[in-house]
């Protein structure tokens, strides 16, 4: 049923993926689907912010970020999975619905919120995807 399903974690947030991660890599060995484990390093918002900034700093924690997500990936996803890593840069609901759409995932596997939120509400990112993204999300609370 699902060939392609995309899991988006914050590699600074265990809560990001604690209870969505084990769901997504059983329904990847469910499905023999691939898993693709996507990051989203944050962009500066505005501008002005960016210059404040050395020079070539977005591309440094970008290939840092890859770095982590290959070890976050070796770490927390069984064998036997096949898995993509994703690393993108800029606004992380964006970013995760072009990703969706750019890797043809059938299924994107996302947290809610954190626990301390009230259990009626969806993290803003989640919210977004779950609105906009064209393709089914799984939203494990």
């Amino acid at each position: 049923m699902y060939k392609q399903i995309l899991l988006p974690v914050d590699l600074e947030d265990d809560d990001s993926w604690r209870r969505a991660l084990p769901v997504a890599a059983e329904y990847a060995k469910a499905f023999d689907a691939t898993l693709h484990v996507m990051t989203v390093v944050p962009d500066f918002g505005m501008s002005v912010v960016g210059s404040f900034f050395p020079k070539g700093f977005a591309e440094k924690a970008i290939a840092e970020t890859g770095t982590r997500l290959h070890a976050f990936v070796d770490a927390n996803i069984p064998d036997g999975i096949a898995v993509q890593h994703v690393v993108k840069h800029g606004r992380v609901y964006e970013e995760i619905i072009h990703s969706a759409n750019e890797l043809d995932v059938d299924l994107i596997v996302i947290s809610a919120h954190h626990p301390d939120a009230s259990d009626f509400l969806l993290g803003p990112n989640a919210a977004r995807v779950a609105r906009h993204a064209e393709q089914s999300v799984l939203i494990v609370r």
